[in-house]
């Protein structure tokens, strides 16, 4: 999982956005919405890696249904990563207009 570019790019958000929200001094309940956005795709990550490790044990030639299932594990991870985005964005943008003069 840590070898994966997708991971990385996740740990590197992860950062981002708990440096911001220390900034921004979240409410103990911003922080919750945060730190479940962030599990939420974590536990996606993992969860896409175990159905792509899964399917190339099982089906070691390329395989319609394989192609398929991989494909559905990396469309839920681009989901959650969505989600997270937008609880980000609500949980953050007022409070980040704010702090930065804008509204």
């Amino acid at each position: 999982l840590c070898n994966e570019r997708n991971a990385r790019i996740h740990v590197a958000a992860t950062v981002a956005v708990l440096l911001l929200s220390a900034w921004l001094r979240l409410e103990p309940v911003e922080w919750a919405l945060i730190g479940v956005a962030i599990g939420m795709v974590f536990a996606g990550e993992m969860m896409n890696t175990v159905v792509e490790l899964m399917v190339d044990m099982l089906m070691p030639r390329e395989h319609e249904l394989a192609k398929h299932a991989k494909d559905v594990a990396a469309g839920a991870i681009l989901v959650f990563a969505l989600t997270a985005a937008f609880i980000g964005a609500v949980v953050l943008g007022a409070r980040l207009l704010a702090r930065l003069g804008l509204g």
